[in-house]
């Protein structure tokens, strides 16, 4: 069960008090670039992509800290109050954005949802919606829907140094286009692809399958918390048998107790899957999506 973030009307009271009295009005840091606060790891990649040189991006959530947990301290709210720029992914993703967003008592502050104008996919397991809320909200893992932060991130950028605008744009369109062709190259592979479904211990790849008319399905969905009683494990032992299921993913910051507990069951092996939510393993976000995308094609084709 997830923590109530920031619940009461007092503690954020506090936090602005110490934003307001930590604002200084600077909108760039001491080497004149752009001060940007990220909500997590992958909000921080795209922004350091798009914003190269021109910005310096402090990352909120810290390694080994799940984005859904993270609960932001007095110093994450003064590193929003000076910051010219604040990322986030949206969707339910920060649900203390809005109230962080209010207490900065930034009035420079730009803060943009790079999910914003996404098709957002809506969550239908109560567990997820109790979670998350209404929808699923890790687009970043689509290719399509890292297309679209990256430009909504962009946008905000130029929006807060317009001297550097094409700049920013430039950088947004090389990134952007190796993420299509990347997604043009696996579209073609995974169209041909021997099976089209895969399990995952946490169901984050919704987004990840609609890019290449995929199905998930996923042990967190089926069990729950904890160890899955008989009628529960016979049920996905059965759906991995119909779907010729040989591995289970299981993601880098998600327990693989679960899904090695299937994987035996049914003889599979179980592999890792980034959800590029923390830096824990220290490669760049294309280098984790380009071994998902592998190793989810090479377990499809088994």
């Amino acid at each position: 069960m997830k923590k109530k973030l920031l619940s009461t009307g007092s503690a954020f009271c506090i936090l602005l008090l110490l934003s307001a009295s930590a604002y200084a009005g600077g909108r760039k840091d001491k080497n004149e670039k752009l001060s940007v606060a990220a909500s997590f790891d992958a909000m921080a990649e795209f922004t350091k992509a798009v914003g190269g040189d021109k910005v310096t991006v402090v990352t909120l959530t810290p390694a080994g800290v799940e984005p859904h947990e993270f609960e932001p301290k007095a110093r994450d709210m003064t590193t929003i109050s000076k910051a010219s720029v604040f990322v986030y992914n949206g969707l339910g993703m920060e649900a203390w954005a809005d109230k962080a967003v209010a207490a900065a008592a930034n009035p420079d502050l730009i803060a943009v949802k790079a999910s914003e104008g996404a098709d957002a996919i809506s969550n239908t397991d109560p567990g997820e919606i109790k979670e998350h809320g209404q929808f699923d909200p890790h687009l970043w893992l689509s290719l399509s829907g890292a297309v679209l932060e990256v430009n909504n991130i962009a946008a905000a950028l130029a929006k807060a140094d317009p001297a550097n605008a094409q700049y920013y744009a430039e950088n947004a369109k090389s990134y952007t286009k190796i993420l299509d062709d990347l997604k043009t190259e696996y579209y073609g592979k995974f169209t041909a692809s021997k099976r089209k479904s895969f399990v995952t211990g946490h169901a984050a790849f919704a987004y990840f399958c609609r890019d290449f008319g995929l199905e998930q399905n996923s042990v967190e969905d089926v069990f729950a918390e904890g160890e899955p009683g008989a009628k529960q494990l016979a049920e996905l032992v059965d759906y991995c048998r119909q779907k010729d299921v040989k591995t289970i993913f299981t993601e880098d910051m998600v327990s693989p107790a679960v899904s090695k507990t299937l994987a035996d069951e049914i003889g599979a092996t179980v592999k890792t899957i980034a959800t590029v939510e923390g830096p824990e393993d220290g490669k760049t976000y294309l280098e984790r999506q380009k071994e998902n995308l592998e190793k989810i094609y090479t377990a499809l084709n088994q």
